[in-house]
């Protein structure tokens, strides 16, 4: 009881001290705890939400599908959002927009077990994903029928929440087939598990979205570019500072192991882009996902479920530029 007091009155203060400071308060969704939503944690440890005028609340939810129901909900003001989920989101009624594109692919795996050495080795087998609806999903689904399988009727997908919780599934021999992040893909190799598909070499689909509704923008453009602002500083200090880079992946996916953590924060600094412009031109593979259900979407351009204006603002301005100054 003493502990949730004290809770409680860290809290209010925190509160206070924010209102006092003059921060606007946001909530922000992050559908998983990995590499790929990163830089919201490290934007958060490196106090840049402070730096720009935001009391900064980072709410973790599992998969973008119910992420993408908090931000339409307006629970949560911005969230990284599968594009596919934005655009089914639009087709269906939502306002919901895509500001940013951080990064050119998708660094995920799907990991197996040893026995199974092809993509037809997947018939009848069950492969974990965080939620339906969700990145790994889509990703499974979309690769899946490329490759000539059917993902309806050829194998079963589990929802399986987080990165972690899938490859304990697969150590427990719970389930053959998993997607994974980084860095547990390498964990579930040392663990004996083999790669079978790489998403970011095998599909073409820009990542790590930022995205909001039309309505947030519209009732408070400010708080939207301050986010804005924190995040793509946010970006320029990850790759700048490595050390308090692989401080905070390691705090964030409670990891011990240095090489781990360097190896994350190589391959991610590496690939983040400085000026994330909405992806048009790489959407293809979205509208592909999209039409399955709602094949509809092709009578809608890509400018229809993005904002650049943004990261235009922000480039065009100079902001990006003198981030990356020495």
């Amino acid at each position: 009881m003493l502990s949730l007091m004290l809770l409680g009155a860290l809290a209010l203060s925190s509160t206070s001290f924010a209102q006092s400071k003059g921060l606007k308060k946001i909530h922000v969704g992050v559908p998983a705890v990995s590499m790929g939503n990163m830089i919201i944690f490290f934007t958060q440890e490196a106090k840049l939400f402070e730096k720009h005028g935001l009391d900064a609340d980072v709410v973790v939810m599992q998969g973008s599908g119910i992420a993408s129901r908090a931000l339409v909900a307006g629970s949560v003001a911005i969230s990284p959002i599968t594009t596919p989920a934005v655009m089914s989101a639009v087709l269906a009624g939502s306002d919901m927009v895509i500001l940013a594109h951080t990064m050119p692919g998708v660094i995920q795996s799907l990991m197996v077990r040893p026995d199974i050495k092809k993509t037809e080795d997947l018939k009848g087998k069950t492969i974990g994903v965080t939620t339906f609806g969700s990145l790994a999903d889509f990703l499974v689904r979309h690769l899946a029928r490329i490759k000539g399988l059917n993902p309806d009727k050829d194998f079963a997908l589990l929802q399986i929440g987080t990165d972690s919780e899938r490859l304990l599934a697969l150590k427990l021999g719970k389930i053959p087939a998993a997607t994974l992040g980084h860095p547990q893909f390498i964990l579930a190799q040392r663990a004996g598990f083999t790669l079978l598909w790489d998403f970011f070499k095998e599909v073409e689909y820009p990542w790590s979205e930022i995205a909001t509704t039309r309505s947030q923008i519209q009732r408070d453009r400010d708080l939207v570019m301050r986010y804005m602002r924190a995040h793509l500083e946010g970006i320029a200090l990850f790759k700048k500072d490595p050390e308090f880079a692989k401080k905070v992946i390691k705090k964030t996916l409670r990891l011990d192991d240095d090489s781990l953590a360097q190896e994350s924060w190589e391959l991610f600094a590496k690939y983040r882009l400085p000026a994330p412009y909405p992806n048009t031109k790489g959407m293809k593979t979205s509208y592909e996902y999209v039409a399955l259900t709602r094949p509809d979407v092709y009578k809608h351009k890509p400018e229809e479920f993005v904002d650049p204006s943004f990261v235009e603002e922000l480039d065009k301005g100079g902001f990006i530029k003198k981030l990356y100054e020495k």
